[in-house]
């Protein structure tokens, strides 16, 4: 199997990589930060790049591009841990465009790929925990019309997000939804999250919505799966950028006149991270190549590179963070930026814990060794 990235994926990475360089650099993600945790003006130049389309189909303006481009470019932005959801644009667009009806399809994804409309996925309840099968809001017909009630909480920039992809359970069955923020009975709470960035708890009182798909549970675990392939290849970029200041910092901090990298043990323990750094790697390489794969062998390569990357993202981190010493962990410091954006990416689509018992239930007679 050829593992080769092709010339065009290759420009894209190149390209992103520039963004993040020049125009997203530390001083103005900190600033970013302390204005809430999301900028539409560095969202609109992420469209401007193409990136908002590229699971959108190129009738509808997008770049119609697949899994591997969605990994090269979260790589590269979480080399830069860019705040803003770009994730999220790749789970509404490949879900709309998977699953919706032709004639929202037209309505959004044009919008959508041009950065004009950001739309989230809004599944997590306070009851749920990390399973997709709970829903407590629920979905009322009337003639044509669709209405939702309920509430969702920890809502990507929920409360800067243009509209929303809901779950909601209809006749006895989730479904899958969206609605506009602007639309009557929506309501949400905006707050800044652990690692600088932003979400919302979201609420619909009886809130006009438009059906994307009665089957809800297959696209929305399909949109999770979008979710936890971009977080792992995102995750790749921070511990490759996690693992350069850690070395950095060792040529650089010197105890008894050498330079703490010429420390046998140290160096061990370095040896170890770049293990743990290839093997997140390879996983995530897994999960993006397994993204359009049949639903039951898609879940289960997404449980495995979830596990394996929640492992590595712990392992560095913390390692990192005891290279360091006691500016691992301040704030002035890019360093303590990546450990907590590499906390909030464990736990995000469910944790290590969680992907390790669906790995545990997925497990067929080979345990996959032979499968």
């Amino acid at each position: 199997m050829d593992f080769d990235f092709s010339d065009d994926q290759e420009h894209l990475r190149d390209a992103v990589r520039k963004w993040v360089d020049k125009g997203y650099d530390f001083e103005r993600r900190r600033a970013i930060e302390k204005a809430g945790g999301f900028d539409r003006a560095a969202y609109r130049e992420l469209a401007d790049l193409g990136l908002a389309g590229l699971y959108v189909a190129e009738e509808h303006g997008g770049m119609g591009m697949g899994p591997v481009e969605g990994m090269v470019v979260m790589e590269e932005l979480g080399r830069g841990i860019v705040l803003e959801p770009l994730a999220q644009t790749l789970i509404a667009g490949g879900v709309i465009n998977g699953y919706a009806p032709d004639a929202v399809k037209a309505a959004w994804l044009p919008k959508i790929a041009a950065g004009e409309a950001l739309v989230v996925l809004a599944q997590q309840e306070r009851k749920a925990r990390y399973r997709l099968d709970m829903c407590a809001a629920q979905a009322a017909q009337s003639g044509d019309a669709w209405r939702v009630t309920g509430a969702k909480s920890i809502v990507p920039v929920g409360d800067q997000a243009d509209a929303y992809l809901v779950p909601a359970v209809a006749d006895g069955k989730i479904a899958l939804f969206l609605v506009e923020r602007a639309a009557s009975g929506v309501t949400a709470g905006g707050y800044s999250t652990q690692e600088g960035g932003r979400a919302a708890e979201v609420a619909f009182k009886s809130s006009p919505a438009t059906l994307v798909t009665l089957d809800g549970l297959t696209a929305l675990e399909h949109a999770v799966d979008i979710g936890i392939a971009a977080a792992c290849a995102e995750a790749v970029g921070v511990l490759d950028k996690t693992m350069a200041v850690t070395v950095e910092y060792m040529n650089t901090r010197k105890q008894f006149g050498v330079a703490i990298a010429t420390f046998q043990a140290l160096r061990h323990r370095v040896a170890d991270m770049k293990m743990q750094l290839e093997l997140a790697r390879s996983m995530s390489y897994y999960a993006s190549l397994k993204l359009n794969a049949p639903a039951d062998e898609r879940r289960r390569a997404m449980a495995r590179a979830k596990y394996q990357l929640g492992v590595a993202m712990r392992f560095i981190g913390q390692n990192s963070v005891q290279l360091h010493g006691g500016i691992g962990v301040t704030d002035e410091y890019i360093g303590a930026h990546y450990f907590k954006k590499l906390t909030q990416l464990e736990l995000s689509f469910g944790d290590t814990l969680h992907h390790l018992g669906e790995v545990s239930e997925r497990m067929q007679d080979t345990a996959g060794v032979f499968a």
